[in-house]
């Protein structure tokens, strides 16, 4: 068995309540799911990742757990997930589900004891308030306004980074890192081959409770939409505390073989990439961080290589995941609109990913080119959309069902699903593109067998090219096979003086006359020599 599987791995994000509903009730679930992994597998990916499934009063859609060792009922039961693992491995796919333990649901009775100071009374995060009655410190949630709660049955404030109802866990109690020790270790023994830990920098917070300081403004985005996104983060999380942690994680998942943890690292640039590097060096943490970096309005030559540049300088020995898309921002096809055509800009998109140096994701309808679908307030069922529209929209319109044929809802489900599917997405259905050779569909399909072909492309070292905008170039080396790639990141047609090599598919756009190389609107080259 090859026990890092999952360096240089392609794996597929399922969001469960939007892939497959087979119980009729508008919302995905495990068995759908299941029903479904064929097309997964079809992709040639190695791997799914599954947000959450766990019992939940879904104030957050599931990030909100309130028991860590079941399924909430509206996906299916614990039997229900064995069969989605086991089938799963028959298909060759490895399994990876969150695990959400920086913070659980209000509705967990470990908060329920812990607020009537019973014996968990410490393990979670609370403070006593100010003279005055205010919070013990400046402290933000992500979703907006103070991330202190007041708990009148306590005469405390607890702290909430995210909504009021997602009460932190104290990760400096070693009862509390014990517990979800045990949590990891349930979902182990159950087969999984791995986890995407949410929010992984936020576990530990300053125990002197000290002020973050304020962020040095940023000309692209100021003011911000929250006032979260207004603090230097040093005090609530990134803390070095989290080191001692991780590494217990790691010698768990060394006690099984070839498992792995992927860290979701969100966090302001000038603390990211140095966040991705201290988890993931050397062999005793995180095995991969998985970045935000990728997943913002930022699509130019010059962003793409200082962030993986930055990276493998930084952390020689570490290892990053990249993706496009995922159930937090705005799909990218969407997102990159001024950048070409819909379909060119998927096929340019997943060509970039199964060319870069380390581990990537893809987010369930990308391989369609699907685009973020828009909502009316009314459809609306995120909190952050709800709250700061129509600013902020919130993240449901990367969330809305998963598209398969022309049936009613797309073949999601028989009944009104609980997001809307609209015409535009519906137009993208896999039934459409499947059997077209032209289509985005067929491109993933042939990118990721290039990947997965290629010695470079699965393991080969970057040489970034010095080239004019909008070309993005970089040469993957490997003792078996080196390879230049070449992309067009703009909607106009660029000559340049072609490399050595020979053009090989799944190049698109691209073409060769006279010793010069036209790339064509959103074009992508690889040449192999």
């Amino acid at each position: 068995m090859n026990k890092e599987w999952w360096r240089g791995a392609v794996i597929y994000q399922i969001y469960p309540r939007s892939f497959q509903d087979d119980s009729g009730d508008g919302i995905g679930d495990l068995a759908g799911i299941t029903r479904r992994l064929d097309h997964v597998a079809s992709l040639g990916v190695d791997a799914i990742w599954l947000s959450p499934f766990f019992t939940s009063p879904m104030a957050d859609m599931g990030y909100d757990v309130s028991n860590y060792r079941d399924v909430d009922p509206q996906f299916g039961t614990l039997a229900d997930f064995d069969a989605l693992v086991a089938r799963a491995h028959d298909l060759g796919l490895k399994v990876i589900i969150d695990q959400v333990i920086s913070h659980s649901s209000d509705q967990h009775p470990w908060f329920k004891e812990s607020k009537k100071s019973g014996a968990k009374a410490d393990w979670y995060v609370w403070a006593d308030p100010k003279p005055d009655g205010s919070p013990p410190n400046n402290w933000q949630s992500v979703f907006g306004g103070s991330a202190w709660e007041y708990a009148p049955e306590r005469g405390q404030y607890y702290l909430h980074n995210f909504l009021i109802s997602q009460p932190d866990l104290n990760l400096h109690n070693p009862a509390v890192q014990d517990e979800l020790l045990d949590v990891l270790r349930f979902w182990l023994e159950r087969g999984v081959d791995g986890f995407r830990l949410d929010t992984v920098n936020y576990y530990f917070h300053d125990p002197e409770l000290r002020d973050n300081p304020a962020m040095s403004p940023d000309p692209e985005r100021w003011p911000p939409l929250s006032t979260y996104d207004m603090q230097d983060h040093a005090f609530d999380k990134n803390r070095p505390e989290n080191l001692a942690f991780l590494e217990r994680m790691r010698a768990l998942m060394d006690q099984f073989e070839a498992r792995t943890l992927v860290g979701e690292v969100g966090e302001a640039p000038h603390r990211a990439l140095g966040i991705m590097e201290e988890y993931t060096s050397g062999t005793t943490r995180l095995h991969m961080a998985y970045s935000f970096d990728m997943l913002g309005p930022k699509f130019t030559p010059e962003h793409s290589r200082s962030r993986i540049e930055g990276f493998f300088k930084g952390a020689p020995d570490g290892w990053p995941s990249w993706s496009f898309s995922n159930h937090d921002v705005q799909r990218h096809v969407t997102r990159w609109a001024k950048y070409g055509t819909q379909d060119a800009v998927a096929k340019l998109a997943i060509s970039m990913l199964v060319s870069f140096q380390g581990t990537i994701g893809i987010y369930q309808g990308e391989e369609l080119g699907q685009t973020e679908t828009e909502l009316d307030y009314s459809e609306l069922t995120d909190p952050p959309g709800l709250r700061f529209w129509p600013e902020n929209k919130g993240r449901d319109g990367c969330r809305t069902p998963m598209v398969w044929d022309a049936s009613a809802h797309a073949g999601f489900s028989t009944v009104k699903p609980w997001l809307p599917v609209k015409p535009p997405q519906a137009a993208r259905a896999l039934s459409t593109q499947e059997g077209d050779p032209s289509s985005v569909l067929a491109h993933y399909r042939a990118a990721i067998a290039f990947r997965k072909g290629s010695a470079a492309l699965s393991n080969g070292r970057s040489v970034f090219l010095d080239l004019p905008e909008p070309i993005l170039g970089f040469t993957r080396i490997a003792p078996e096979q080196s390879l230049t790639c070449l992309f067009n990141l703009g909607p106009d047609p660029v000559t340049i003086d072609a490399p050595a090599g020979t053009l090989t598919d799944p190049s698109q756009a691209a073409t060769l006359s006279g010793g010069k190389l036209v790339l064509g609107p959103n074009a992508a080259a690889w040449f192999e020599s």
